[in-house]
């Protein structure tokens, strides 16, 4: 796989050296057993696959590139490039300017642009009216575009199936900047509806088999389905695509549910599947799919806690917390200054959406072992961070530098 340049701060000596003797060891990726730190009574779980993807690490040469290639002009990004706040703040210090938020909100005017500016193109894509924009600003939105060939990849299955009739089913957050970029791209070939959960394909399987008056649709819908859209025929013929950061799972759950309801409603033999319903598992991310079997791996050793490292915003790696969660106590945290102390870290909830303190998180029991794993967007070097830090609570820093010099030669 390609090798990109990415600012070396990112990057991690001891969890380079770990990745890469994994990757020799396990070239077919068949083992997602979690690698072992042992310090003493203190033990550290790192997830078989964490940290940066091939799409991130894209994205961050890219859009580094950009500024360093005009440093006389105004460089400005749609929003942020990744959900990773130290990523994005890197950028901005580099002069780097945000068009919009992460939910679309524009923050500045669209004609303060000009023909001179720089655009960077985040690595969730963009919407097809945001590039014609862009377009008639004369600023090309190919120049610096850092979507991620993996959601091109969901883009370019959703207008093959669209163009072959089957409405494209759009497995995402409603308001995140990748579906909405999905979405946009969608219709363009084929009616689209955006469906957030199992619950939600569930209550859409209802208007399929026609349980629920069509017109309701447009209200428990609103927002989330294509101009146009007709439920009493465009739901005869549908594919399920994502957005590349859900749950894989539960994507592949949601495909195999709308494909079983079409079966039943219209009676289908196994020859005749494909006349209703699109084959698209070759749509799932290689990463999500990698780190959240990954995260799986690292569960099945017993432990007393998980570290989960990433952006707040960052779908991808709320994910590997809701997985976590299900086994142990869970703490998502941005970075190693959110462990506070022995007895009390800062963390996200992601029930209450809120950063709150918690004590006691830190069990005094030895032996001790905590699960650590981070999200897509996250550098090496963050998770390095959090490693030092741990060590440097239990106070087996001496046992960490051992370990890292058995690892780093």
């Amino acid at each position: 796989m390609k090798s990109f340049d990415v600012p070396v701060h990112y990057r991690s000596p001891l969890i380079t050296a770990i990745k890469q003797q994994r990757k020799t060891d396990d070239r077919m990726k068949k083992d997602f057993s979690p690698t072992q730190l042992s310090l003493g009574n203190v033990n550290i779980y790192l997830a078989r696959h964490f940290g940066f993807c091939y799409g991130v690490e894209n994205a961050i040469e890219i859009a580094f590139r950009a500024v360093n290639e005009n440093k006389d002009k105004r460089v400005y990004l749609l929003s942020e490039m990744i959900h990773n706040p130290g990523v994005n703040a890197d950028l901005q210090s580099m002069g780097v300017q945000f068009m919009m938020d992460t939910k679309g909100r524009m923050l500045m005017e669209w004609d303060e642009l000009n023909s001179d500016d720089i655009v960077i193109i985040p690595a969730f894509g963009t919407t097809v009216e945001i590039e014609e924009k862009l377009k008639e600003k004369g600023i090309s939105p190919e120049r610096y575009e850092t979507t991620c060939p993996f959601v091109e990849k969901v883009w370019n299955r959703a207008e093959q199936i669209g163009k072959k009739g089957y409405t494209i089913v759009v497995h995402g957050k409603p308001r995140h900047e990748e579906t909405r970029a999905t979405f946009s791209h969608s219709k363009e070939n084929a009616p689209t509806v955006v469906v957030k959960d199992m619950e939600q394909a569930e209550h859409l399987a209802r208007y399929i088999t026609g349980e629920l008056p069509a017109e309701q649709f447009y209200v428990d819908f609103k927002w989330q389905h294509s101009e146009g859209f007709d439920v009493t025929k465009d739901l005869e013929r549908i594919g399920v695509v994502n957005q590349t950061t859900m749950l894989a799972s539960e994507t592949q759950g949601i495909a195999d549910y709308l494909k079983q309801v079409m079966i039943e409603h219209h009676s289908l033999a196994a020859e005749q599947i494909a006349e209703r319903f699109a084959d698209t598992r070759d749509t799932l991310c290689y990463a999500t799919n990698d780190n959240q079997s990954a995260v799986m791996g690292m569960l099945a050793q017993e432990a007393d806690l998980a570290i989960v490292i990433g952006g707040y915003n960052s779908s991808n790696t709320s994910h590997l917390v809701e997985l976590c969660e299900q086994k142990m106590p869970t703490y998502f945290v941005k970075n190693e200054s959110c462990l506070l102390d022995e007895n009390l870290i800062s963390h996200f909830d992601l029930h209450s959406g809120e950063e709150k303190t918690t004590e006691n998180y830190l069990p005094a029991k030895r032996p001790l072992s905590i699960m650590v794993t981070s999200g897509a967007s996250c550098p090496d070097a963050l998770v390095e961070g959090v490693v030092n830090r741990i060590a440097e609570l239990t106070g087996k820093e001496a046992e960490l530098k051992q370990v890292v010099s058995e690892w780093v030669e």
